[in-house]
């Protein structure tokens, strides 16, 4: 008999309506938004499933659903995701928060329905289930699934690791749970601590207190970009920080879900809390720097090309709304400076145009021994990179003509354009004339193609032209 990762919580039913804002409404001074794109997905413990399975293990769901048709569509998308659903009747109807959306923004988040409702008995099969699980997640979201007693009485008598994500309105987490996941948040409202001090001192002083009060193993607070504070019966605190600065947050829904479903898997496998939660810190940033729960289903308002000239893109992007970015170089020998600079500018709009200097081009700027890379291998490098939408090749010393042609809403180059005393791009003026924008953004010091060539001539290897 199989050993699944169960999830006990309160499962909600999560639609995002995403459009394009370009007017307001003339009967109020509201934001009017064109519906492009819209998708259904489990919120709450569905959401922390969905995501457990999400990493190629066996999870089950027990959670409290209402005889509707939100309940109907719930139970569907949980078992299309190959989640195992254990139900409860609850009474009333199922609760939905749909949220309105555009340019990567949440404008407004509705909540219908879900009106909390003592959940029924749990069947007999739900009891079994937990006491063969392999570990166990309550996600609570206030609704009282997890205040059902002969449920708590189940939960505290499980051998499972129990991690425990807990919620302001909810109860107390079952004693000897290994670990509670509050956010720094949610702690402060479960102690009611409203002292003063740093996320370091708040997180730890509460969360012993919180530590001691539920009679947990440990409480992992989690503080967004600063990481996670581990509170546990050590005298110091594990202070745990993100493995890199995410550089834009399109959406942090979903985050202590999956921070709470890694913790749970990495403690089922052995792992000990403090390598639980170093795994859960990671998955948590790599999760919210993926765009969230955004980025479960993308829109197709981000365009991608596909056998069409930039022109098409553009175009299209154009029509749709969106904002289109391009930038420009010679990427003779890709590196991860070039890859940080890609990766930043697409995340400024709804596509990315690279403008590639040609052989001719790149031989006028840097000299006859270059570039390394013919122009047919370094486009297609670029175009196979997630984050490059199209690639358009010139041969002029400057991208003046294409850029014309393109006419793209921001023009994007590496960050030694920024700061006091750097020079004026030969661009600027040009892009706006139609009213671009010029930006820089941050690049990685010390990543060069001149200084990939040096250093490889000074370790005595020799380079051909096109081979290494």
């Amino acid at each position: 008999m199989t050993r699944p990762l169960v999830v006990v919580g309160d499962a909600l039913l999560d639609r995002d309506v995403t459009g394009v804002v370009g007017r307001v409404a003339p009967d109020a001074p509201v934001p009017v938004l064109d519906e492009r794109f819209a998708a259904e997905r489990p919120g709450g413990a569905g959401l922390a499933a969905l995501l457990a399975a999400a990493q190629e293990t066996e999870v089950a769901l027990v959670t409290g659903l209402a005889d509707d048709a939100g309940g109907a569509r719930l139970a569907h998308l949980v078992t299309e995701a190959g989640v195992e659903l254990y139900p409860i009747r609850l009474p009333g109807a199922t609760a939905e928060k749909i949220r309105l959306r555009a340019g990567g923004q949440t404008l407004l988040r509705l909540d219908r329905g879900g009106d909390p409702q003592p959940p029924g008995e749990p069947p007999e099969a739900v009891l079994e289930l937990l006491s063969r699980a392999r570990a166990i997640l309550v996600s609570d979201y206030g609704r009282g699934l997890v205040r059902q007693p002969a449920l708590r009485a189940a939960l505290a008598a499980a051998a499972a690791p129990v991690v425990w994500d807990p919620h302001p309105r909810g109860p107390a987490a079952v004693p000897g749970a290994r670990l509670a996941t509050p956010n720094l948040a949610e702690l402060r409202q479960l102690t009611g601590d409203a002292g003063a001090g740093s996320v370091l001192s708040t997180a730890t002083r509460a969360g012993q207190e919180l530590r001691r009060r539920w009679r947990v193993g440990a409480v992992a607070v989690t503080a967004g970009p600063d990481g996670a504070v581990l509170c546990h019966s050590g005298t110091a605190p594990l202070v745990v920080p993100p493995p890199s600065t995410v550089a834009h947050v399109e959406d942090t829904c979903g985050a202590g879900d999956r921070f709470a479903a890694t913790a749970a898997l990495a403690l089922a496998d052995g792992a000990s809390v403090a390598e639980a939660v170093q795994a859960a810190v990671g998955a948590a940033s790599a999760y919210v720097a993926a765009g969230g729960a955004a980025g479960l289903h993308r829109a197709p308002e981000q365009p991608r090309a596909t056998g069409g000239t930039a022109e098409e893109l553009v175009a299209t992007v154009r029509a749709e709304g969106g904002t289109v970015v391009a930038t420009g170089g010679c990427f003779d020998i890709l590196h991860a400076g070039h890859l940080a600079t890609l990766q930043a500018a697409r995340r400024l709009g709804d596509c990315l145009v690279v403008c590639l200097n040609s052989d001719r081009s790149v031989r006028g700027l840097k000299g006859p021994e270059r570039p390394v890379n013919p122009e047919p291998d370094r486009a297609r490098l670029l175009a196979a990179l997630d984050c490059v939408d199209a690639v358009v090749v010139f041969d002029e010393p400057t991208p003046h003509q294409v850029l014309a042609r393109l006419r793209p809403d921001v023009w994007v180059k590496g960050g030694d354009y920024a700061g006091d005393g750097a020079p004026e791009l030969p661009e600027a003026e040009l892009v706006r004339r139609w009213g671009g924008r010029v930006v820089t953004v941050p690049f990685l010091t010390g990543r060069s193609t001149t200084g990939t060539i040096s250093a490889a001539r000074q370790r005595g290897l020799h380079l051909v032209k096109g081979v290494v």
